[in-house]
């Protein structure tokens, strides 16, 4: 896979649609701050015509970026099955468990679904690429940002 290629969870895929929805939306409630802003006069010294021209540039900003990645990612298969069974991939979920014991969920998305805080770890990441292509009862390392050095043992993916 190339390092520009954008993946993408069918959830991740679908919230990007509904954020292009919302923001074509919020585009049009712009135009009308923009026309209204326009008729208080002067448009030198107008803080709320101002005010909507940046949200105008941020939101069309971010409708290109969101655009861009609706045509260019590719969502993920819903599961990848090899000679050994299912394969983590982007769209599992998977439980490790280290040498005491101690289990952890993550899931694995693309880059642009990362979200430490709900264990939604890029494939891209150290955890992440040493897990992608493995199968339950695989043993995997990886070192963390830190330099620590984590072994765990897959315990069970799911999609």
């Amino acid at each position: 896979m190339a390092t520009n290629d954008i993946v993408l969870t069918p959830e991740g895929y679908k919230k990007y649609e509904q954020e292009l929805k919302d923001l074509e939306q919020e585009k049009l409630d712009i135009a009308d701050q923009l026309r209204t802003a326009r008729e208080f006069g002067d448009l030198s010294e107008n803080a709320e015509y101002d005010a909507a021209r940046e949200a105008q540039a941020q939101n069309e900003s971010r409708i290109n970026e969101v655009r861009h990645i609706l045509n260019t990612a590719r969502v993920a298969d819903d599961e990848v099955v090899g000679e050994r069974g299912t394969m983590v991939s982007v769209g599992s979920t998977v439980e490790l468990a280290d040498a005491g014991g101690r289990t952890v969920k993550f899931t694995i998305v693309g880059t642009t679904e990362t979200n430490s805080l709900a264990h939604r770890i890029s494939n891209e990441s150290p955890a992440g690429a040493a897990l992608v292509g493995h199968v339950v009862g695989d043993r995997i390392s990886f070192a963390t940002p830190t330099g620590k050095v984590r072994s765990y043992t897959i315990r069970s993916i799911t999609r």
